[in-house]
């Protein structure tokens, strides 16, 4: 499917994201001196930015992308909370309801920002206890959004809203629907899950899944880690980025292809994760088999990762992109594994 064709078929495909919600503050500046309390530098801050993180810059991703998506997860009763209200709202993403409050603060991460350059980053956040969402009212709130949508996507961060038994709770519920599920793992997590329909590790992740060393140097081991992850998660699709060697596709345990990317300067990979699982799942849940899906993921990625901070790309810089590297969206440029 051509890439225009399908940026077209994916406009207003209703997706919901469940998952680890979250507020990314950047607090920008410049420094030039030394601070004669610590060795550390004195930031003169000029401005500070928010922007949707985690699950909530999954579901920004699929509205920017011309999706209809939903978004389930737990935020507090807090500044944090009203400013992702605010953001969300404006940018057309549907909050479940019943999900704000508890005992939860909205999960923040504050970013340091010396000329476009993390310095550091200051985290601010509840435990696991506060932000799951396989229990009681919540999983109410979660059935009556999935009879709504047409497909799952399961946003994980490590900060409780996914556990196994959620995930065993949504397939339950999706499979006599024909809605397609997928899963952005988070492998230290070591969770037991199977039937879901894509599972999208980077390179780190997937030798994790594999039961390997995600620090593992030289050449990706391909058919090892596909065959261990089918044998213990049996995906219908397995995608694996693997920065700048490409993306991996893999079905029945075995690799079948591999797309290039282009090499490019990469200002910032946060969010481009996020990036590549909602344009993917986008183009499933459009009938687009699985070559055109990745294609379109690859095209969104290498747009992303030109931006700094917590970004999202649109349909028209997708098309820009392409014009500029139009190998990237043609067969003959992949390598095929099977």
């Amino acid at each position: 499917m051509e890439i225009r064709e399908l940026l077209e078929k994916i406009r207003g495909r209703r997706v919901l994201v469940i998952g680890d919600i979250m507020l990314d503050h950047y607090v920008w500046g410049d420094a030039s001196r030394i601070s004669p309390e610590a060795p550390v530098p004195v930031v003169d801050v000029t401005k500070d930015s928010f922007a949707a993180g985690g699950a909530a810059n999954v579901a920004l991703n699929l509205a920017s992308l011309g999706g209809a998506p939903s978004l389930a997860g737990w935020t507090g009763q807090d500044e944090g909370g009203e400013r992702l209200e605010e953001i969300l709202s404006e940018a057309g993403v549907t909050r479940i309801p019943g999900l704000v409050g508890g005992d939860c603060q909205t999960i923040r991460k504050t970013r340091i920002m010396v000329r476009n350059q993390q310095l550091c980053r200051i985290d601010r956040e509840g435990g696991p206890e506060d932000y799951r969402l396989d229990q009681g009212p919540a999983l109410e709130s979660l059935e009556s959004a999935i009879n709504q949508v047409d497909a799952v996507l399961l946003s994980d961060y490590g900060k409780g809203a996914i556990s196994e038994a959620l995930i065993a709770w949504v397939v339950e519920k999706t499979e006599s629907k024909g809605v397609p599920v997928s899963l952005d793992p988070k492998p230290r997590r070591r969770l037991r899950f199977s039937g879901l329909d894509l599972l999208t590790p980077n390179r780190a992740e997937a030798l994790e899944l594999a039961g390997l060393s995600p620090h593992l140097r030289g050449e990706f081991p391909a058919a090892e880690v596909c065959a261990r992850i089918w044998e213990r998660h049996q995906p219908g699709h397995l995608v694996i980025t693997l920065g700048a060697d490409g993306i991996l596709l893999s079905s029945d345990g075995k690799p079948d292809r591999l797309i290039p990317t282009y090499a490019r300067q990469v200002f910032d990979v946060s969010g481009a994760g996020d990036t590549v699982i909602a344009s993917l799942l986008l183009a499933l849940s459009a009938g687009a088999d699985l070559p055109s899906a990745a294609r379109l993921a690859n095209l969104a990625a290498g747009v992303v990762v030109g931006k700094v901070g917590t970004a999202t790309v649109s349909s028209e810089e997708i098309l820009e992109y392409l014009a500029l590297h139009p190998d990237l969206a043609n067969p003959a440029a992949e390598t095929v594994m099977s």
